[in-house]
């Protein structure tokens, strides 16, 4: 517990000093949301500052010196670039650990259940099928449904092959 408390003050500390790099082009956001208004639009490998972190976004400050939110995937540490190395490479590993929850350079997504060979061969599975058939519902329940919700009717434009409908 000690160790977790020390780490974490210890990553706090580095963060106003912690140095990363845009992976791609990105836009420096005014607030931690993808709708929020553009304060810079930064090129790839545009060099910030790391601020904080909220969730999956860093507050960052540029060159600029303005001073915005961009995706964690959007950046890489120096760290994990090889710029620093031997002691200071390994305590920017575990600082970008305890900061982000990745020590990493790798971002995987994984499909639990499901092995290589029946992602490379897929089955079709007629009783999988037939389960999630029995969950559907009658017009009737839905409407239900949505009058115990409060639900309103929304008009949703269509996506068809080749454009919008």
């Amino acid at each position: 517990m000690i160790v977790s408390l020390l780490l974490a003050a210890l990553a706090s500390a580095a963060a106003a000093a912690e140095v990363a790099h845009t992976v791609r082009p990105t836009e420096l956001k005014a607030k931690p949301f993808t709708d929020a208004a553009t304060v810079e639009s930064l090129g790839e490998a545009s060099k910030v500052d790391v601020l904080a972190r909220q969730a999956s976004w860093m507050q960052v400050k540029t060159d600029k010196k303005n001073t915005g939110w961009v995706k964690l995937l959007s950046l890489r540490f120096d760290a994990i670039n090889g710029k620093p190395s031997g002691v200071n490479e390994n305590l920017n590993v575990v600082f970008n650990l305890a900061k982000t929850g990745s020590g990493g350079s790798t971002a995987t997504t994984g499909v639990k259940g499901i092995s290589e060979e029946q992602l490379k061969n897929p089955q079709p599975n007629p009783a999988a099928l037939a389960q999630v058939n029995e969950m559907t519902v009658s017009p009737s329940e839905m409407e239900q449904f949505t009058l115990r919700g409060n639900l309103k009717p929304q008009k949703v434009a269509y996506v068809v092959e080749g454009g919008r409908k």
